[in-house]
Parts: C-alpha cells; sequence; structure tokens
C-alpha cells in the first residue's frame, strides 16, 4: 500500500541524512548526521506537579490553562533532559497525554467515554473500556499543536508516536463496525490523516506503536501490516513500528513469565513488515528473552533497538549498553541501527529515567568510537 513515493517528493531520511545547513549557515532543524542515533520509545516520567509520580496514566494534577501551560512546561522539561543526556532524536515523552492509545481516541467521534464495557486487553488482562457507538472520525487535529510546539523548541529531528490500528481496535468495545477488520481499516484513515498533518508540522519520524502484533498473528497476517501501511501511506517522513512486550506492571510480567526461556512471537511479524513500506521496525531487547538472531528477519530496514530495560530500575552501564549494540550489529549495518529503550519509562523515578537515557547515550558512544 504505501510506497516511498511522498505528496510532491521523495521521501525524506531524518536519520540518516548528510550534513545540511540552512542558508543562513545554520543547522537544519531535523537532520542529524550522528552513527547509532539514539532515541526513546515512549514515555517518560511526568513531573510530580503535573501528574502523580511513577504511576501510569495517572490523573492530571491541574486544569484549565493551568494543565495547558504545565502541559507545555512538562514538555519543555522532557526536551530538555533528553539533549542533556545526549538523545539525538527527541521526543515528547508522552507529556501531554495520559495514554498512548485512549487519549488520541478521547479526539474522535463516534466513540463514547460514559458507555463502558469490559473486554479482554491482548489476551492478557481484563479492562473497562469506551464503546464505539458510531462511525469513527477526527473532527479536528489531535497532537499537532503540541508537536508544532515540539519543533519550535529544538533543532534536533522529533519523533511522534501514534497508537497502530490493530491495538486501536483491541482497547475498545465495537458496538457498531462488529469487525475488528472494519474498524482497524477506520483507524487507518484517521490515523493518516493525523500523520500527514504531524509531518506538516515539522516531525521528522512517525511511531505507530502496534503491542498487539506480538499477540494477535493471524490477523497481523491478514490485514494488520496492510492497515498499517495504510496509517503510514504516503508519508515522507521515516515511519516506525513499536511492538514491544509492556510495561513492567504485574499482567505483563506475568504474561511474560509465561512465554518460556525464548521469546520468539517477532517471527510472526518480522518477515511481513520486512516486506512492509514501514522504515524503522523497534523492538525490545535489554534483559528479554528476544533471540538476538530474529533481528535478521528485518535485514535492509532499519532498526530501533531496546537497549534499556523497562522493567527494572535498576540502571545500565554504558558496558552493558554497548555490549547489546555489538550483538545486534551482528544482524543489521551499522547505519541502520537506533539505539533505544525498550518502551516507555514513565512509571519509573525521574533521576532512574535521567540516569537510563545517559547510559543509553554513553553505551552507543563506546561502540560509536569503536566503528569510527
Amino acid at each position: 500500500m504505501g510506497g516511498d513515493g511522498g505528496r510532491g517528493g521523495a521521501r525524506v531520511s531524518a536519520v540518516t541524512s548528510p550534513a545540511t545547513t540552512a542558508p543562513s549557515g545554520g543547522a537544519v532543524p531535523g537532520a542529524v548526521h550522528t552513527l547509532l542515533p539514539t532515541t526513546i520509545v515512549g514515555s517518560l516520567p511526568k513531573p510530580s506537579w503535573l501528574a502523580q509520580p511513577e504511576v501510569l496514566w495517572s490523573p492530571w494534577a491541574l486544569e484549565g490553562d493551568a494543565l495547558i501551560e504545565g502541559k507545555r512546561d512538562a514538555l519543555r522539561i522532557a526536551v530538555q533532559e533528553q539533549t542533556r543526556r545526549g538523545i539525538d532524536i527527541v521526543s515528547d515523552g508522552e507529556q501531554t497525554r495520559q495514554h498512548f492509545v485512549t487519549t488520541f481516541i478521547e479526539h474522535l467521534s463516534g466513540v463514547d467515554f460514559d458507555r463502558r464495557e469490559t473486554v479482554r486487553i491482548r489476551d492478557r488482562y481484563d479492562a473497562s473500556v469506551p464503546t464505539v457507538v458510531g462511525e469513527v472520525r477526527r473532527e479536528r487535529p489531535v497532537f499537532v499543536d503540541d508537536a508544532r510546539f515540539l519543533r519550535e523548541i529544538t533543532d534536533r529531528p522529533i519523533k511522534w508516536a501514534l497508537p497502530g490500528p490493530m491495538t486501536m481496535v483491541d482497547t475498545l468495545y465495537d458496538a457498531h463496525y462488529k469487525s475488528r477488520e472494519k474498524l482497524a481499516w477506520e483507524f487507518a484513515t484517521i490515523l493518516n490523516e493525523e500523520a500527514r498533518a504531524l509531518e506538516d508540522a515539522g516531525v521528522d519520524v512517525i511511531q505507530f506503536d502496534e503491542p498487539s502484533f506480538n499477540v494477535f498473528f493471524d490477523e497481523v497476517k491478514d490485514w494488520g501490516v496492510a492497515a498499517l501501511e495504510r496509517a503510514a501511506e504516503g508519508l515522507r517522513a521515516q515511519t516506525a513500528v513499536h511492538i514491544c512486550y509492556g510495561y513492567g506492571v504485574t499482567a505483563n510480567n506475568e504474561w511474560k513469565a509465561s512465554l518460556g526461556s525464548q521469546w520468539r512471537q517477532y517471527e510472526e511479524s518480522f518477515p511481513l513488515l520486512q516486506r512492509s513500506s514501514i522504515d524503522i521496525v523497534s523492538l525490545e531487547c535489554q534483559h528479554s528473552h528476544v533471540p538476538m538472531e530474529l533481528i535478521e528477519l528485518v535485514r535492509g530496514k532499519k532498526v530501533m533497538l531496546g537497549a534499556i530495560d523497562v522493567a527494572s530500575e535498576v540502571v545500565e552501564t554504558p558496558e552493558e549498553v554497548a555490549d547489546t549494540l555489538r550483538r545486534a550489529l551482528a544482524f543489521v549495518d551499522a547505519d541502520k541501527l537506533i539505539p533505544s529503550t525498550n518502551c516507555g519509562m514513565a512509571p519509573f523515578p525521574r533521576a532512574v529515567a535521567a540516569e537510563k537515557l545517559s547510559a543509553l547515550s554513553a553505551g552507543a558512544g563506546i561502540v560509536r568510537d569503536e566503528l569510527a
């Protein structure tokens, strides 16, 4: 579906572009010239004055105009912390949203958040979720203003995450379409609208979060990857798909404990993604049981490799990060490797998350020097 052609020109490679200067001689925002550019996959801890610390999806502590201002201040802090810790491709750290899926869905019509149903999320745990009651539509931009603000406060490449179509479907009760596939295609169209607007706002990498790809293998084959490609169709920005094993919460930890000594779920989706139009494949690696050789299945794609564990507050040493990256280089070319975190770090104390960012950057620096 969505090929390499963009809207009116060749696709931009935000993470491998050659050195470029603006007409005035200054650096062009969005260009990165570093081998092994570092980034984070999802969330960072929020300040205590914005939301309760070390709690996933905590309610906001502010309201009205104070909340708007507080979110922007938190975003500034997240950018400053990533920059001073050596992160090359900066994200918002999800400072302006509570949940990586439902915050996007809240802005769509056709979904009733007061009508709740209990569903099984990713075949792992039960949750009370909103209900699809009519045709889903994006009436207005969702994250575009925040992304434009992020673009204004940093000259580094920026990455923005959106939920993937299948994971959106799996976070709702559908009383209207009554077909996971039909609803996924509707969401894919909506996501593409938002992604194009994010690209116009200056976003260099658009990431789609699809943890459901590690669970619903038949659907991934039948329509999941195709719906993901529809969400990314026509974009000039780099596109990424993030498939992880989730935050280090009880339900996820119990599920992971049942997977045995080797986690081979990526074997189902990686061959399909290798043939897809998606540019970057993100996977969990550090302290997981994912066999490193599975990276070979996406040979030719850029690999956003999780070298920081998000299920433990123990901070990796730079050498531990470097060792993970060295092992990965047997299966991915150095110019296609993007060191990152396994997943988001919202439940961590802020100091722990900051130290993990420093370890990621330092570990990448060790390997970068070795390659040079």
